[in-house]
C-alpha cells in the first residue's frame, strides 16, 4: 500500500481522482458524464452535494480500479483562506476546526472536500466555470492555495464552455486559464471538458494528463487502467462504425422493381417503399447509437429525399420517360423545397424525416438515371451519390452522439458546428474511391459491410484528429 500525506491509505492497484470545485460549477453533472450514468443530485443552487461519494470509472484485468470521488463544493473561499492564513499551522487548524453543518454550511462543505483530497486523491480534478473571465474568478486563487497546502497534483478542467469549438479557440481559452494559475506548481495541466459537449477522446486525453501528473512510482498503476478505459471506448467506437456500415450497406443493396405497364405510377410506389425502408433503417441506426453510448431517449430520423437520389435501372427506359413533368412538392417539411430544387440531401441538425409522398421531378430526376446491364426488369435504387452523402450525415450523427454528455439528461438532437461538416466531408472525399470500392467489393466477394466499416472507421479517425489533435495517439 501507498500512504497519503494525511493518513489515508491507497491500494497500489487503485488510482483515485477527487473531483472538486467551487459550489454550483457542475461537479455532479460532469461526474454523470464521465461515469455514463445518473449519480447524485443535480440542482441549480449552492451546496447540493453534501457528502463525498465514491464511484468506479473502470477496472482492469487484475482487479485494479480507477476511482472517482464526487465531493461537496467549496463555499466562502475568501473567508476560509483568511482564517487559515492567520494560523501558524493552517492545514492542521483547518482540519481540526468544527463547523456546524447548517450554520456554517459553506465552510463545512469545503472542509469535507479538502479532507477527501487529503485522504483519498492521487490527483485532483479541479473544475472551474470556463464561461467566466479567468481574472474575474476570485475564488480560484483561494481554492488553489488551499489545494497547494495539501500538495496533490491538480488538473484544472474548464466546464460550461458551450458548444464544441475549433482546436485553436480551445487552446486560447486554456492558455488564459494557465496564465491565471501561474505560481501554483501543483497545477500540472489545463484542459477543456464541458459536461454537456465533451467528446470521449477528450476524456482519454484527460486520463493521459492524469498519468503525466502522477509521481513516477504511481504511473505503473495508471497504465493498465488507462488501457482498460481506452479499450472500452475503442470497442464502442468500432461498434458504432459497424452499425453505420450495416445501414449504408443495406441502403446500397436495396432496390424496388417497377411494375410492368405502369412505369410512372410504379416508379412512384417503388420510391415510396424504398424511402420507407431507408427511413426505418436510419431511425433504428440512430436509436442504436444513442443506446450504445449509454444515453437515454430515442432519436428521430429525419430524411429529405429528392428524385435525383433515385436511379432507374434496366428495361430500356429513357431519362426523358422517367422524368415527371411539372415539378410537384408535397408532404415535405419546411425548407425542403430548396434542398430538392438543388438536388440536395440533408439530415440537418435534427435529421427531419418527411413523408416520401411529394416528388420533385424534371431534368434533375432525369440526370439521376443510370443504366446497369443485366437487369431483366426496370427498378429504382439509391444512387452512389446519395450513399456517400448519407455516409457523411451518419458520421455527423455519430459525432453528435459521441459529444452528448450524460449530464444533459435524455437525448436531444441539435445542430452541430459547421467545422464538423468540413472535417467529415474532407475525410470522406479523400476516401471516395475506397468508399465506392468497398460497396462494390463487398457485393463481389460476399464480404458484406466489413470493408465499408474499415473505410468509415478510418474517416472518423481523421475527423476526430482534425477536431482534437491530442486524440491521434489514442486512436
Amino acid at each position: 500500500m501507498a500512504r497519503t500525506g494525511g493518513g489515508g491509505e491507497r491500494m497500489s492497484g487503485r488510482l483515485t481522482l477527487s473531483l472538486v470545485s467551487h459550489t454550483n460549477v457542475g461537479k455532479t453533472t460532469l461526474a454523470r458524464t464521465l461515469l455514463g450514468k445518473d449519480v447524485g443530485e443535480v440542482r441549480d443552487r449552492a451546496h447540493v452535494t453534501e457528502e463525498s461519494t465514491r464511484h468506479v470509472l473502470v477496472t482492469d484485468a487484475d482487479g485494479g480500479e480507477l476511482v472517482l470521488w464526487d465531493t461537496p463544493g467549496f463555499g466562502d473561499s475568501a473567508r476560509l483562506l483568511a482564517r487559515l492564513r492567520a494560523s501558524e499551522e493552517p492545514l492542521k487548524a483547518f482540519f481540526a476546526q468544527t463547523w456546524d453543518r447548517l450554520a456554517d454550511r459553506p465552510l463545512w462543505c469545503g472542509q469535507q472536500a479538502a479532507r477527501n483530497v487529503r485522504d483519498e486523491a492521487d490527483c485532483v480534478l479541479y473544475l472551474v466555470n470556463g464561461a467566466e473571465n479567468p481574472e474575474d474568478a476570485g475564488y480560484v486563487h483561494a481554492e488553489l492555495e488551499l489545494l497547494a497546502w495539501i500538495g496533490r497534483p491538480v488538473l484544472l478542467l474548464l466546464n460550461q464552455t458551450g458548444p464544441p469549438r475549433e482546436a485553436g479557440e480551445r487552446r486560447a481559452e486554456e492558455d488564459a486559464w494557465r496564465t491565471r494559475c501561474e505560481g501554483f506548481d501543483i497545477v500540472r495541466g489545463v484542459l477543456g471538458l464541458d459536461a454537456f459537449t465533451r467528446c470521449w477522446v477528450q476524456e482519454g486525453a484527460l486520463l493521459e494528463a492524469v498519468r503525466e501528473a502522477l509521481p513516477l512510482e504511481r504511473r505503473s498503476a495508471c497504465d493498465p487502467l488507462l488501457e482498460a478505459w481506452m479499450d472500452e471506448r475503442r470497442v464502442r467506437w468500432r461498434t458504432a462504425m459497424s452499425l453505420i456500415a450495416k445501414e449504408l450497406w443495406r441502403a446500397g443493396d436495396d432496390r424496388e422493381e417497377l411494375e410492368e405497364g405502369a412505369l410512372r405510377a410504379g416508379r412512384r410506389r417503388g420510391m415510396e417503399r424504398l424511402a420507407a425502408r431507408l427511413e426505418n433503417g436510419l431511425g433504428r441506426a440512430l436509436d442504436e447509437l444513442i443506446e450504445l453510448h449509454g444515453i437515454e431517449g430515442r432519436g428521430r430520423a429525419e430524411l429529405r429525399t429528392a428524385l435525383k437520389d433515385f436511379a432507374a435501372t434496366g428495361g430500356g427506359l429513357s431519362p426523358r420517360k422517367l422524368g415527371l413533368r411539372g415539378a410537384v412538392i408535397s408532404g415535405f417539411i419546411g425548407g425542403l423545397a430548396a434542398d430538392l430544387a438543388s438536388g440536395g440531401f440533408s439530415l440537418g441538425g435534427g435529421m427531419l424525416l418527411g413523408a416520401a409522398g411529394g416528388w420533385l421531378a424534371g431534368h434533375g430526376a432525369g440526370r439521376a438515371v443510370e443504366w446497369v446491364s443485366g437487369k431483366e426488369h426496370p427498378c429504382v435504387e439509391w444512387t452512389p451519390g446519395l450513399l456517400e452523402r448519407l455516409a457523411q450525415e451518419l458520421l455527423l450523427r455519430y459525432l453528435a452522439v459521441a459529444h452528448f454528455g450524460r449530464g444533459q439528461g435524455n437525448w436531444r438532437d441539435g445542430q452541430g458546428p459547421g467545422f464538423w461538416s468540413e472535417h467529415v466531408a474532407r475525410a470522406l472525399a479523400e476516401r471516395s474511391e475506397e468508399f465506392t470500392g468497398a460497396l462494390e467489393t463487398g457485393r463481389a466477394d460476399g464480404g458484406g459491410p466489413a470493408a465499408l466499416e474499415a473505410v468509415l472507421t478510418d474517416a472518423t479517425r481523421a475527423a476526430l484528429v482534425a477536431c482534437y489533435p491530442r486524440a491521434a495517439r489514442l486512436l
